[in-house]
């Protein structure tokens, strides 16, 4: 950080008698209004806003004070950049739905056909690594069996369903299918703690939709039973809007990039500077 900007915090802080973040969403960035600022305030001087304390909760139910089973979903369609929260998880969850284009990766480092669906072909060792990890540690890891296959990337393609390791050449999976559904469904519904990030497929197409408003509405019912659910992260917060569920989970973060760094296991800037701790 320049030395301008260490000066100017100093300054800015000398007008105000405390400080208070309320800024989840840029909670893993170390700026001077989100971090340095709260270092000229003592610990009785600088504290979380109302939305940031519900963040922070949120993050320890999930994090540290685990009610189990817990099962996280993990959608998106890379694995490179899913690679640091999912082993951060497996020490954590009892159920790990990987989900959404990912699916394709771990399904090819298994041997199986997934004709033109997306894929990291750099990664297929590293999938296979992680399911190892996975037995290892005792984590339930739930791949889809089915998949709704497209013979185009667009919402009007034609359609059909197929086992997820038997998709034909020219066909690619956009959505799970219906066995796949059942499957998640049973994991989630027996579930205590849920962590969603991520949808089953390419949801911005309706005729794509379907599995991620199944995934929504067995946590919608798992929370009714008790659970705690939280969703973060930009696509699967969209989705509980789109579905109209999002006062029906527990909690929907603010935060993409900084609720994603936290469930990493990486320290947050914006709430270590307010609790006066390192970062």
């Amino acid at each position: 950080m320049k030395e301008s900007q260490k000066t100017f915090t100093k300054t800015l802080a000398s007008y105000a008698d405390a400080y208070v973040n309320d800024a989840f969403g840029t909670a893993h960035r170390a700026h001077a209004s989100t971090a340095l600022i709260a270092d000229s305030f003592d610990t009785d001087h600088k504290m979380f806003g109302y939305l940031m304390e519900k963040e922070v909760k949120a993050v320890e139910k999930v994090m540290h004070d685990i009610a189990r089973p817990f099962t996280a979903i993990m959608g998106g369609s890379k694995v490179s950049s899913k690679i640091e929260i999912i082993e951060n998880l497996l020490s954590k969850v009892d159920n790990l739905i990987i989900t959404g284009g990912m699916t394709y990766t771990f399904t090819k480092a298994q041997g199986g056909k997934i004709g033109n669906s997306i894929v990291e072909n750099d990664k297929l060792e590293l999938a296979l690594e992680l399911i190892k990890k996975a037995e290892e540690k005792g984590v339930k890891l739930v791949l889809a069996v089915d998949a709704k296959i497209a013979d185009a990337f667009s919402n009007d393609a034609n359609t059909k369903f197929a086992p997820v390791g038997e998709i034909p050449d020219g066909w690619e999976g956009l959505d799970i299918g219906a066995e796949t559904e059942k499957v998640y469904a049973e994991v989630i519904k027996a579930s205590k703690t849920i962590l969603w990030n991520g949808p089953t497929g390419v949801f911005e197409f309706e005729n794509f939709t379907h599995g991620s408003r199944s995934v929504g509405d067995a946590i919608v019912e798992a929370t009714k039973k008790g659970a705690f659910s939280l969703v973060g992260g930009g696509d699967s917060v969209a989705c509980v809007n789109k579905f109209g569920i999002a006062d029906k989970v527990s909690y929907v973060s603010t935060g993409g990039g900084a609720l994603l760094e936290a469930i990493e296991g990486k320290t947050l800037p914006g709430i270590a500077a307010v609790k006066g701790e390192k970062y």
